[in-house]
């Protein structure tokens, strides 16, 4: 890699006649138009996580799940436009190592010069911010609750900034020591990460989660998880690709080079994944093991993307994987209860990442395995340990200040009933509802506000609609049916009663004209001469005795 190239990797800002231009703004046409599309892919990266953390969930709480990504997009979003990106990257007098403090509320005039580069460059990073934090929402999924995590989602974007400005602001002490972090393995998913073993641990397991031992739970929608890792496996492209910052110059040959390692790291985990879940389940698939472990593949080769041979990144994908299928069982082993295995994909490959550019970091020969010494590997060390330090920390002390203000644990009824009818009002059917509101109705829990909820899937309306047809095509058999006994002679009165199981009850004011007779079901025996009624059968069958105007109007209904 040349001197230039390097220089413009990496940040480093030139001189425009009377002004420096920060690294961060230094985008020609081209590059602008580069970033921008790689910010639009990487959103996609949302529903990719929406996916596959409700396919992970029960079917009671995927609506749940989906709704808390959406929040991590607009609250998340709109704090780091008040503070976060100036967090990160504010350019202020005040700035120093630890948090940079300027460009708040980021809105640069049209006759700005850098007007289309700082809004780039905003909504690159904005995509990053919201996949950190969208991170966490799969480890507290299940029993968090909603209104507690919508306080985190709006405030956890510091949790994120800070760190991000240490490793890729100008003003961070890790990026002065030298830290290496292309597109994101320490600030975006090592933070992440953290900040879901923190959550899952505070939050504690679900109700019953160990009480049959530490397999996983059955998946809610399996389908919608590999759908969940192809989107991402799509997005991740962008992410890496677009982490050259540009395509103008030398760039363009090292955003090609950084998708392609991401594949090839991916392979690596796919494959060793593989390999592991068919000795660890003689010779079955775990499906999480195979999805997880891909994506533990590619965060580990996310932060030194295209500075790897291809052998490398099948060797470093390959180890990220192996790790984090075989840190899943030990976090649930230590009580913590991560439904979608974030701790492990993000937070464990996340250090195996930021450690794995020490190692084989070509540049200069920086890397331990190319004859640079220790320094670089030290320093990414130190850069593992302080974000990971820093993201179990702030978000314990978050999770525990909004915990005084509301309780981030739902109520164990509502855990049972589901967050999807407790939250959002929305009842799926066939999810052992009723088995769970049987259950809670002797303990006085106060079902009010959801015993009128209408299943998903149906149209009242309609469903009412075809419930009065039923009535009045009902109450028209019981006519034809009384009508045709009495016409006929051969019936006695005894024998209507015994044969027709119609009973004529004495006609009193209190009892409204039409009901002159109740009637049980009839069966096909009882009745004859072609009028009958198959037993188990809602519908009367109308037969050959009703009039021709009836036989050839099939919607023919007589309301009384």
């Amino acid at each position: 890699m040349d001197n230039a190239t390097a220089s413009g990797l990496k940040g480093i800002g030139r001189n425009h006649s009377n002004y420096v231009i920060p690294g961060l703004y230094d985008l020609s046409t081209e590059d602008t138009n580069w970033v921008l599309t790689s910010s639009f892919i990487i959103f996609t990266m949302q529903t990719g996580f929406g996916m596959l953390e409700s396919g992970c969930v029960s079917i009671k709480n995927e609506v749940n799940i989906m709704m808390k990504n959406v929040i991590d997009i607009v609250l998340g979003g709109f704090t780091y436009w008040l503070f976060g990106y100036g967090m990160s990257f504010g350019r202020g007098p005040l700035s120093n190592p630890f948090i940079a403090i300027g460009d708040f509320l980021l809105d640069p005039p049209v006759g700005d010069a850098l007007m289309g580069q700082i809004f780039a460059a905003f909504l690159f990073q904005l995509s990053f911010a919201t996949t950190a934090t969208t991170i966490v929402s799969g480890a507290m999924a299940e029993r968090c609750n909603f209104k507690a995590y919508c306080l985190f989602s709006f405030l956890n974007t510091a949790v994120y900034c800070i760190p991000a400005g240490w490793v890729w602001g100008e003003h961070g002490f890790l990026n002065k020591l030298g830290a290496v972090d292309i597109a994101g393995s320490g600030p975006v998913h090592l933070i992440g990460g953290a900040s879901a073993f923190a959550s899952a641990a505070m939050l504690g397991p679900r109700l019953g989660r160990y009480s049959e031992g530490y397999d996983p739970l059955p998946l809610g929608n399996p389908v919608n998880a590999c759908m969940g890792l192809f989107v991402l496996w799509w997005g991740w492209l962008a992410f890496n690709s677009g982490s050259t910052y540009g395509v103008s110059g030398a760039k363009w040959q090292y955003a090609a080079r950084a998708a392609v390692m991401t594949m090839m790291g991916s392979f690596g985990g796919g494959f060793t994944s593989s390999i592991f879940s068919f000795w660890r389940h003689d010779g079955g698939m775990d499906i999480m093991d195979l999805i997880n472990g891909v994506l533990g593949s590619l965060v580990s080769i996310t932060a030194g993307c295209f500075l790897y041979r291809a052998w490398e990144a099948l060797v470093i994908g390959a180890i990220g994987s192996l790790l984090c299928v075989l840190a899943m069982p030990l976090f649930d082993r230590l009580g913590v209860d991560d439904p979608v295995g974030a701790s492990a994909v993000h937070g464990v490959c996340g250090i195996w990442g930021v450690i794995a550019v020490g190692l084989h970091d070509p540049t200069d020969a920086w890397g331990l395995f190319k004859g640079g010494g220790w320094y670089l590997l030290g320093i990414q060390t130190l850069s593992a340990l302080c974000l990971a330090s820093w993201g179990i920390c702030s978000t314990f002390l978050l999770l525990y200040v909004i915990n005084k203000i509301i309780p981030i644990r739902m109520d164990p009824h509502e855990e049972l009933l589901g967050a999807d009818l407790t939250e959002h009002r929305i009842r799926h059917s066939q999810i052992g509802l009723s088995r769970a509101i049987s259950a809670l109705a002797p303990i006085q829990v106060d079902l009010k506000n959801i015993a009128g909820v209408q299943p998903i899937g149906i149209n009242p309306g309609h469903e009412r609609s075809i419930d009065q047809l039923r009535a009045a095509e009902d109450k028209l058999y019981q006519w034809q049916s009384y009508l045709e006994q009495v016409s006929n002679p051969r019936i006695t009165r005894h024998k209507l009663v015994a044969d027709s199981d119609i009973t004529f009850k004495p006609k009193t004011p209190s009892k409204p004209p039409g009901n002159v007779f109740s009637r049980r079901p009839l069966t096909r025996e009882l009745i004859s001469d072609g009028f009958y009624r198959p037993n188990n059968s809602e519908l009367p069958v109308i037969g050959a005795t009703i009039s021709n105007k009836l036989d050839k109007d099939p919607n023919f209904a007589w309301v009384d």
